[in-house]
């Protein structure tokens, strides 16, 4: 399955998830607005700490959310990299592989 197809199908399954549990959902937007919009670091670079959770928390729809933010961020591949070795020196092989995932994903959605 391509990246563009797991985001197509992560975005098909939190619409039905927004349709079943609405304020949940709606909560949670809330939530991820607050933090994206306040505090002191910039917006991509929460998207980069975003990025590096998903890789350690193995999470391939996370992935492709975040890589496609960054993506229309202007994040450049080797702003990406940089963090995927970081989460690879926090999360040893396993974030190896998926930071494997998230670079192939960059290269798809960028390209």
């Amino acid at each position: 399955m391509s990246w563009s197809d797991k985001l197509s199908g992560t975005r098909d399954q939190l619409r039905a998830l927004n349709k079943t549990i609405p304020d949940t959902t709606r909560a949670f937007g809330a939530l991820g607005k607050t933090v994206k919009e306040g505090g002191t670091l910039e917006f991509k670079t929460k998207e980069f700490v975003a990025l590096g959770i998903a890789i350690a928390t193995k999470c391939e729809a996370c992935i492709v959310l975040h890589v496609e933010t960054l993506v229309k961020c202007g994040a450049t591949r080797e702003e990406v990299a940089d963090v995927l070795a970081m989460a690879i020196q926090m999360g040893g092989g396993p974030s190896m592989m998926y930071a494997g995932k998230a670079l192939e994903c960059y290269d798809e959605l960028a390209g």
